[in-house]
């Protein structure tokens, strides 16, 4: 079961991106930005490079300038099929030629640029040889925001790759955990993810007993054994945006103080999750589920932020996190995922997407919060 294909994005979709970069950019008091293959250049023109090597691939992107992607003249037909070329000026370049010199003469010789998180050293080196007055910052310091509000078709997408998580969760609730290593429950999960549509699995946290306590554990070799809480954290892309989910199982009959903990991280997501309207700050989202546990006892056990933008990526901006003072805007996407880790013996974590909606906020996760038995 994959579900029905997304409406696909215009190229006047792409258009829009990018004269909003292109804004924001100019608002920022930057002269422009540079964006190498990765997230940044498939949202803002829907290409992907066919490989990501050593010569160089750039959108430069301007206020009131046209948009010009500098790419090998080997990979130029591949750069015009995408849905976004209409709205770019194609700039190629063959091997033995200067790349930086193309394009440093698009470039504000004494300007200021965003540059993606990803670009390659070697690049912006090159860049910074060929016009030394120029200066860098990377684009989530610079416009952390920029792909932070979703449109109608990203949040249908986004909204599409929560369900399919939660038909992988809803199939992996009935695997047999008892005996099987972590790593076995981690494949299983890979596969459903697959089967429900994702093109791409990012991550399949199966932490069990004692390894519960590590949030980012790496599913391993350990056997799961009858009493054990076992973490379960996956997600990836799936149809380009991403799911992340996070539920706590229980292999067998919890001890009181396993169901009283999981129910007060039950406790905290949803408080994480009712403090989520437009105009709040992202730190209420994180304070609203931070204080619940503190208040119970167990605040130096919640080690993490509450939450992570997603979209393109699984994470990126806006972030849940005391300090974070942004406000929240409808159509932003991010986990609401507190949770509570006792080291050596186990630990909860309770994981739901959220959209900010006009009035309050919509979960794109929906299955079961509470303690969940298998065997």
């Amino acid at each position: 079961m994959t579900g029905t294909a997304p409406v696909p994005f215009t190229a006047d979709d792409y258009k829009a991106r990018l004269d909003r970069a292109a804004r924001q950019a100019a608002d920022a008091g930057l002269a422009g930005l540079l964006v190498a293959p990765g997230p940044d250049l498939v949202w803002l023109t829907g290409y992907a490079p066919p490989a990501v090597t050593e010569r160089l691939t750039l959108l430069v992107l301007a206020a009131g300038r046209e948009p010009v992607l500098v790419v090998p003249t080997l990979e130029a037909p591949d750069a015009e099929k995408a849905t976004g070329a209409p709205a770019l000026a194609l700039r190629d370049w063959t091997d033995g030629k200067d790349p930086y010199a193309l394009t440093a003469a698009l470039l504000d010789a004494q300007g200021r640029f965003g540059v993606s998180d990803n670009a390659w050293a070697l690049h912006l080196l090159g860049l910074q040889k060929a016009l030394p007055g120029t200066s860098y910052v990377s684009l989530t310091e610079a416009l952390p925001m920029l792909r932070a509000v979703k449109d109608a078709a990203e949040l249908e997408r986004l909204a599409a790759a929560g369900a399919a998580a939660d038909a992988a969760f809803e199939e992996i609730r009935n695997v047999r955990f008892s005996g099987r290593r972590e790593s076995e429950v981690a494949a299983d999960l890979a596969a459903l993810l697959r089967r429900f549509g994702h093109s791409q699995v990012d991550f399949t946290i199966v932490a069990s007993g004692p390894n519960g306590a590590n949030p980012h554990h790496e599913a391993g070799d350990r056997r799961i054994e009858r009493s054990d809480m076992v973490v379960l954290d996956f997600g990836g892309l799936k149809d380009g945006y991403g799911s992340d989910t996070s539920r706590t199982v229980h292999v067998g009959e919890p001890t009181e103080e396993e169901r009283r903990v999981h129910d007060l991280v039950r406790e905290a997501q949803e408080a994480g999750f009712r403090a989520v309207r437009p105009g709040a700050a992202c730190q209420d989202v994180d304070r609203a589920a931070r204080a619940v546990i503190a208040d119970a006892g167990y605040g130096e056990y919640f080690i993490h932020r509450t939450g992570h933008g997603i979209g393109v990526t699984t994470h990126e901006p806006p972030y849940m996190i005391e300090g974070e003072e942004r406000p929240l805007v409808p159509g932003m996407c991010f986990s609401v995922e507190p949770g509570v880790y006792l080291p050596g013996r186990f630990g909860v974590r309770i994981e739901d997407i959220v959209t900010v909606t006009e009035d309050g906020g919509r979960r794109l996760n929906d299955t079961e919060r509470g303690m969940v038995m298998v065997d």
